[in-house]
């Protein structure tokens, strides 16, 4: 045989053994998108900025580290789903209804206030195998590491201070790293954006500034959800510090009270704050006016705002008016489309860097499709599906709070 041929044909014996050797290889199936968004959210911190899971924690039949549903008990978040989930943890929130604005009232909403956080601090307690307090923003990797879901602590409406900004200083003392001015009426700090008889200071009030200078001088992050658009103006003037929005959607898509418009959240990203995205129905989808459904579905939130009283009987009575109520007067149901148009929104008008999670879980949230925290991994797969790359997705999840967290403990001035 020709030298040359006996090359050639020895050549091509070892083309194909390198083939054979390296079809393995060559032969593994790329990561799909599913496995990236999996990886992805496993490894990021995801933090929710509103967690009203607090208003369950007196339930005399319910306990965080059992699984629940929401079809049993209305509830929304728990360990167990936690960690199917994949949510590391939180804002959780002292939530205190707006009563009278009177030296009783305010008596009782400090009381309220202060009841509330020790139920969060004994929940972590009863729970430190799985729970920790966090107070800085570095603790929220220390605490992932360990295998713990994530505690701060938040609140929703001032009036725990009992119109007195120098409590706050107390209420920092014992965990508190965010603060809410007002709910859905005034208070004697600010104008909320859905007070019944329209605004009363034009903004914020003397004590409501004061109240902003205090938040910035402790390190607190400072939530303009709920309020007007003059206290979002005002304060992000006044504020030393980048604020949030810890449960709010975009007005443009739906122009409720309670959302924003593009003007502020480009205003709110160039201070560098960041936006939660909420997925309460009526802020997502306009629902047509009804008082009569109103009405009952205070009557139905009264039956369960009392946690301590909540009884299995009592639970089983407020599901069934739950049921009536929609049965008799059916409403558009948002879905998780509608969540995600509205988050998209705001990912364009304010920049990846500026938008996070903050879904109302436990306090209203949730939307077909989006019930619980299981379902958060849908988010972080439909964000890289749309083009965002891994490190703009962990902002969202959680990074982008954490950076406003560091700067305001940075201006933090004991």
């Amino acid at each position: 045989m020709p030298r040359a041929i006996q090359t050639m044909k020895s050549t091509a014996i070892a083309l194909l053994l390198c083939a054979f050797l390296l079809r393995p290889a060559l032969a593994a199936p790329a990561e799909t998108l599913e496995q990236r968004a999996t990886a992805l959210h496993n490894s990021a911190i995801v933090l929710d900025t509103h967690l009203d899971t607090p208003m369950l924690f007196a339930r005399p039949d319910w306990r965080i580290g059992d699984r629940h549903s929401f079809d049993a008990d209305f509830s929304q978040v728990d360990y167990p789903r936690m960690v199917e989930g994949g949510l590391d943890g939180g804002f959780w929130v002292i939530y205190t209804p707006q009563g009278e604005r009177t030296a009783a009232g305010n008596r009782a909403a400090r009381d309220f206030g202060l009841k509330r956080l020790v139920e969060i601090r004994e929940m972590v307690a009863a729970n430190a195998d799985r729970f920790e307090i966090a107070l800085s923003a570095d603790d929220a990797a220390r605490i992932k590491k360990a295998g713990k879901r994530i505690v701060y602590i938040s609140m929703e409406n001032a009036s725990p201070l009992a119109s007195d900004p120098s409590l706050l200083g107390a209420y920092y003392d014992l965990g508190l790293r965010m603060l809410g001015l007002v709910h859905s009426s005034n208070d004697d700090f600010a104008d909320s954006s859905t007070n019944p008889g329209g605004p009363e200071f034009n903004g914020l009030s003397d004590k409501g500034r004061a109240l902003v200078a205090e938040a910035n001088r402790l390190g607190l992050i400072i939530d303009l959800s709920h309020a007007s658009n003059a206290v979002f103006d005002q304060v992000v003037e006044l504020s030393k510090t980048p604020v949030v929005l810890s449960h709010t959607a975009s007005a443009a898509l739906n122009a409720h009270p309670r959302n924003i418009d593009d003007a502020r959240l480009r205003k709110l990203a160039a201070t560098g704050g960041v936006i939660q995205v909420n997925s309460v129905n009526q802020f997502l989808i306009k629902v047509p006016d009804n008082a009569e459904r109103d009405a009952e579905v205070d009557r139905f939130f009264a039956m369960i705002e009392d946690g301590a009283a909540l009884s299995a009987e009592r639970r089983k009575q407020a599901m069934q008016l739950y049921r009536e109520i929609e049965a008799k007067y059916p409403t558009p149901k948002a879905t998780f489309e509608d969540y995600m148009k509205h988050m998209l929104h705001i990912l364009e008008v304010a920049g990846p860097e500026h938008v996070g999670l903050g879904a109302d879980w436990d306090g209203g949230g949730g939307v077909s499709g989006m019930i619980d925290v299981t379902s958060l991994p849908k988010i972080t797969e439909r964000l890289l599906r749309e083009g965002y790359s891994e490190d703009q997705v962990r902002g969202v999840l959680g990074g982008n709070l954490l950076r406003v967290m560091r700067a305001v403990e940075a201006a933090r001035q004991p």
